[in-house]
């Protein structure tokens, strides 16, 4: 993929940023959390990709990452290995399309995958994987999804502690979700899904998935009001669930839900953008708030959820979520008890174009930026 400057990329690619300002990153808002302090942390540059996108804790202690042409590869000591898959004939880098997801299942016995296809359509796949080496033969069609427009695909994929298979799907593209999929449940756009791929052909559906009740429901649905939850993830040591989903043109939110939650949230969009009624709009009698969110006054334009770091190498970062944003680059945390947030910081570091982050077997954080850095997060 040509990659272009920060400005076009925005506008054409995956984040979809309008504009820029140059204030501080965050402006002051009422009742904001208080001030953490920062863990001494550093970027070490550990390899360069092209247009890394995503990646996976794989066998051995391995990390696996997705290049958004179709390519993924192994991270080693030397750096990247030579293309473990390549399905670069079967996607395009038009708009917000690509190779957007990777993940094993919880025995690291399977490895799906999440891209558009060449028509535009979301698509996961699965392989069967034995002695650490995907197993081209066992390929098969999981779960796809028609694509109104070519942006707000969403495409992260990851499994849960409960073993099922989560996808998280945008609104369909286009801009303040002309379909108004977000709040409409007989469309599996603008939410979370939740599939039990091992379960059935091509997958089953959890017996206690939400909606399985509902007539008017689609059965996949585990959460919606979304507009494009770029990036989500599971905090290794709680269970609890974080998206980072990206905003229409002024607010940013990262949402949260707790391990014990049966599902069915309702994050608000198109009603609501974070925790401010979108273009007139009404908010829901049962909306979930985000748990946080920050305006786009300063250099932020598009949010990258990350992970709750549970490493080891920095116990100052324990129990932190992390998070960036494309446009601004910097890595933020907060510290969030019971659903609400007690604590942020700025770990003073900037990994450029933060595409993605990943998690480690060893609950270690990488760092994507889609120029071609793949840094780690190591102590000062």
């Amino acid at each position: 993929m040509k990659f272009r400057t920060r400005s076009s990329a925005i506008i054409g690619t995956i984040c979809l940023a309008t504009s820029l300002a140059f204030a501080t990153a965050y402006a002051d808002e009422p009742a904001a959390p208080p001030k953490a302090a920062a863990a001494d942390v550093a970027l070490t540059e550990v390899a360069t990709a092209q247009n890394p996108i995503a990646g996976a804790a794989g066998p051995d202690g391995t990390v696996w990452i997705a290049e958004r042409a179709g390519t993924v590869r192994v991270l080693g000591d030397q750096g990247l290995g030579e293309p473990v898959l390549d399905i670069s004939d079967e996607t395009t880098t038009d708009g917000e399309r690509g190779l957007l997801g990777v993940a094993f299942d919880n025995e690291l016995a399977h490895f799906y995958i999440s891209y558009t296809d060449l028509e535009g359509t979301s698509t996961i796949d699965e392989f069967a994987v034995q002695s650490g080496a995907i197993q081209p033969d066992s390929r098969r069609t999981v779960l796809t999804q028609t694509q109104p427009y070519e942006n707000h695909n969403g495409g992260d994929i990851k499994f849960g502690p409960d073993g099922y298979l989560y996808i998280a799907l945008g609104d369909g593209g286009a801009g303040g979700d002309p379909h108004g999929n977000g709040q409409k449940l007989d469309t599996l756009l603008g939410k979370i899904l939740r599939i039990d791929p091992s379960g059935g052909e091509p997958y089953a559906i959890p017996a206690d998935n939400p909606f399985v009740d509902d007539p008017n429901a689609k059965d996949e649905i585990w959460s919606y009001g979304l507009r494009n939850p770029w990036r989500f993830s599971f905090d290794s040591g709680t269970g609890d669930l974080l998206i980072g989903d990206v905003g229409q043109s002024d607010w940013e939110e990262i949402d949260w839900a707790s391990a014990d939650s049966e599902g069915g949230e309702n994050y608000g969009w198109a009603s609501m953008e974070g925790t401010h009624p979108f273009r007139g709009g009404t908010e829901p009698a049962n909306h979930v708030p985000p748990v946080f969110e920050y305006d786009r006054n300063g250099l932020g334009c598009s949010v990258t959820g990350g992970y709750v770091y549970r490493g080891d190498a920095i116990p100052a970062l324990q129990g932190q979520y992390l998070y960036s944003d494309y446009c601004d680059g910097t890595v933020r945390g907060l510290t969030i008890e019971n659903g609400q947030v007690t604590g942020q910081s700025d770990l003073g570091v900037n990994g450029g174009e933060v595409i993605s982050f990943v998690e480690d077997g060893d609950g270690e954080l990488y760092v994507l930026g889609l120029g071609g850095t793949i840094s780690r997060i190591d102590p000062a």
